[in-house]
């Protein structure tokens, strides 16, 4: 009997977890019996402040299907997602969120494009923002040109965290142990053969998002500087254009003050001058800068996440 392990993030998602838990076991008791299927259900709970935790508790003693892993604090969603992966045992492995964004029925349509039409990977893709704020959706697209144009990676518009990958692809995403991880960039640059699923953007069923404006900027900075080295190139190309700038504006002055006798511009254009190469050279060491601290980061070799409890060291200390 195949299996299929169903990985869940949670944080702080008390109130959406008894809606999910509704939907999500209809779904894989639909399924257990259309194919003979058997499922695990792995909540990873990302230290929430809420009762997320002592929900997942009275479940996983309830339905044996459940598991729970419990950081010792708030590691973030990318930690969340990989030890979900290291920690299943299915013959496939589905990623998704609790609030119902994801929606618990395409999961036999995912089942299928893997088992028979060969996919590695069956990935759910929005083909509409709706419900988005104008500005971050705009935000996105920009994102996503821009990442495409300077990245080797797949970068899929709309693409979402939501997907059912085979085992091969979950051992291939395993493989990249990085600790600074970013798994949009991971999906793509891993490979195998994926099937794009669109469906319509759902709203949340409960609670609030705890994605803002200013999160998912910086989020999408770590994208770009873990799959990409064009923001260092172009601090190089910057600093050339800087040089050869500098050098004509030297001749120029040189030759007006020589041959014509005129006066050199004093106080403001040398103040103007100096911002514009000092900011110039601040941002150029920012950028360098952040890749220095990603690479200081990953030399340090600490855990990705720290494991607090988890639902069979509960069963262990009982027995």
């Amino acid at each position: 009997m195949s299996k299929i392990s169903i990985i869940v993030p949670c944080y702080n998602e008390e109130a959406a977890l008894p809606y999910f838990f509704s939907e999500i076991r209809k779904a894989a008791d639909g399924m257990s019996a259309a194919y003979d299927l058997c499922f695990e259900f792995i909540f990873i709970d990302d230290g929430s402040k809420d009762g997320t935790l002592k929900l997942l508790r009275e479940v996983a003693a309830e339905d044996r299907r459940t598991r729970y892993i419990s950081f010792s604090r708030n590691f973030g969603k990318e930690a969340a997602m990989y030890a979900g992966f290291q920690h299943a045992e299915g013959d496939c492995a589905v990623l998704m969120d609790a609030d119902l964004q994801h929606p618990p029925s395409m999961l036999e349509e995912m089942y299928l494009a893997i088992t028979e039409e060969g996919c590695d990977i069956a990935a759910a893709r929005r083909v509409s923002r709706k419900g988005e704020p104008p500005v971050r959706s705009f935000f996105a697209r920009c994102f996503y040109r821009l990442i495409n144009k300077i990245s080797r990676a797949e970068f899929v518009d709309g693409a979402s965290d939501f997907r059912m990958l085979s085992r091969r692809a979950v051992d291939a995403l395993l493989s990249v142990g990085e600790y600074n991880r970013f798994s949009k960039g991971i999906f793509g640059w891993v490979g195998f053969q994926t099937k794009w699923i669109p469906y319509e953007n759902v709203e949340r069923v409960a609670g609030e998002s705890n994605w803002s404006f200013w999160k998912l900027f910086l989020y999408s900075l770590d994208g770009i500087i873990a799959f990409s080295t064009a923001p260092l190139a172009i601090a190089s190309v910057v600093g050339v254009l800087f040089c050869l700038a500098a050098f004509v504006w030297i001749i120029v002055i040189t030759v007006k003050t020589v041959v014509w006798g005129d006066p050199v511009a004093g106080f403001p254009t040398l103040a103007c001058l100096l911002l514009l190469i000092g900011g110039s050279i601040q941002l150029s060491l920012g950028v360098i800068g952040q890749y220095l601290a990603k690479t200081y980061l990953e030399t340090k070799r600490r855990p990705v996440y720290i494991i607090a409890e988890t639902d069979r060291e509960r069963d262990a200390r009982a027995v």
